[in-house]
């Protein structure tokens, strides 16, 4: 199946938890936690989405490089300045799917166009 996501005018978290729930499943009456599904969501307009200033200074995204004093920080608009859109609604999707196995596979099933 084939599910197209409009962002414009959206907060990223709503495009990327109804993304995630389609990705998983969720909406199918064959649902099964231990299966990913044969379904592909594409996310489009993702450049108009609605981003508040304050969420570009305040949303922090950390990242930890195993050595001492190893930790990054990048905001949100610092990312969207460096790779886009599509990569902030990228991470807010892989957040919300299930960290195991099968979250790698759904993301493949994943396309984001700005």
């Amino acid at each position: 199946m084939k599910y197209t996501i409009d962002a414009q005018n959206k907060k990223i978290g709503r495009v990327a938890s109804e993304a995630a729930g389609y990705l998983m499943g969720k909406n199918l009456a064959t649902y099964q936690r231990n299966k990913a599904p044969q379904v592909s969501v594409s996310i489009v307009n993702c450049g108009k989405a609605a981003i508040d200033s304050k969420k570009k200074e305040d949303k922090k995204y950390v990242t930890f490089t195993g050595f001492r004093g190893g930790i990054n920080t990048e905001t949100l608009g610092a990312l969207i300045e460096r790779k886009g859109t599509a990569e902030a609604f990228e991470r807010a999707v892989y957040r919300m799917l299930p960290a195991n196995t099968l979250r790698r596979t759904m993301m493949k099933n994943l396309t984001i166009t700005e």
